[in-house]
């Protein structure tokens, strides 16, 4: 007997996935990271922003709370 041969559209297939990954590896290498820096300064400003969205929402809640307890006793 031969040696077991892979179905053409497997093998094709398995092609498609290398030249695939090729791709993504090719693109990352196009990507600016930012440095430590910039990473700590960027994750402060949305931790920053979300703390404030947190509040108004807070703030609106409350109030919506507030305005509903004196309209339904």
């Amino acid at each position: 007997m031969g040696a077991l041969k892979k179905p053409a559209n497997t093998q094709r297939q398995t092609e498609k996935t290398a030249e695939y990954f090729r791709g993504v590896v090719s693109e990352l290498k196009k990507v600016h990271w930012p440095s430590r820096r910039q990473l700590l300064a960027y994750t402060g400003v949305v931790f920053f922003a979300v703390g404030i969205v947190s509040i108004l929402m807070w703030v609106v809640d409350g109030g919506l709370s507030m305005a509903l307890t004196k309209l339904v006793p």
